[in-house]
């Protein structure tokens, strides 16, 4: 009941910062969504698109599932996933598609390795399917690495793939082409705060915000005393 009453506290301060001025943000958002972004998320708890990059309602359009996978464009796609996407795209006309991954993911854990179902489904193993080239890969490549680094290039790796994946909607991929449409990948470092994001041109993931303390060292200011 603790979280019960803090969810709707929360609720309350939310409606107090969009619904009590006589003009408000929800004025212009009752006849419909404009979002320039879609964001392609995990589920994950610590990982909420929204707080993460201080939007406001209406400025992303978020799909969540484990993993922040993105299934290829295929009869036996997931229709949840694919069927989000092909509205962000085809209908609201987004400008953007980022795919957000993240450290410690617990569906890349299951992915690299993969326990034997507790239950009488494993819906979160037949999902994880979609990445498994990618973990193929991982095992293969990097099997003298540590299991640390190996779930982290399987992470990066796996945002990689579903921006591919992006590619093979025929609609997605016209108006990538057109130029009306960019895809980014970007990767939440849940250990230092850090955010990156994948350079198509050093094919690789760079810093897009630093980790705090050498953000501070950047700008010249002194750590805080603890």
């Amino acid at each position: 009941m603790e979280d019960l009453e803090k969810f709707v506290q929360g609720f309350s301060r939310f409606q107090q910062q969009y619904f009590s001025e006589p003009q408000t943000l929800y004025d212009s958002l009752r006849s419909g969504q404009r979002p320039t972004t879609l964001l392609i998320g995990c589920c994950d708890s610590r990982v909420d698109p929204m707080l993460l990059t201080g939007s406001d309602p209406g400025d992303m359009f978020v799909v969540r599932n484990i993993a922040n996978l993105v299934p290829p464009c295929t009869p036996e796609a997931p229709p949840g996933v694919s069927s989000a996407i092909e509205f962000a795209v085809c209908n609201l006309e987004v400008a953007r598609v980022i795919v957000l991954g993240h450290a410690r993911c617990g569906g890349i854990r299951a992915l690299l390795a993969p326990q034997p179902a507790a239950q009488e489904t494993d819906f979160v193993g037949q999902w994880m399917k979609i990445a498994e080239p990618v973990a193929q890969r991982v095992r293969r490549e990097l099997a003298h690495r540590s299991e640390e680094e190996r779930h982290k290039a399987c992470e990066l790796a796996s945002i990689l793939q579903s921006l591919d994946n992006l590619l093979t909607y025929p609609w997605l991929k016209r108006r990538v082409e057109a130029g009306a449409l960019k895809l980014h990948g970007w990767y939440f470092d849940i250990e230092s705060g850090a955010l990156m994001a994948y350079s198509v041109r050093q094919h690789q993931f760079l810093p897009l915000v630093c980790p705090l303390e050498r953000a501070r060292h950047l700008r010249g200011e002194r750590p805080q005393a603890d």
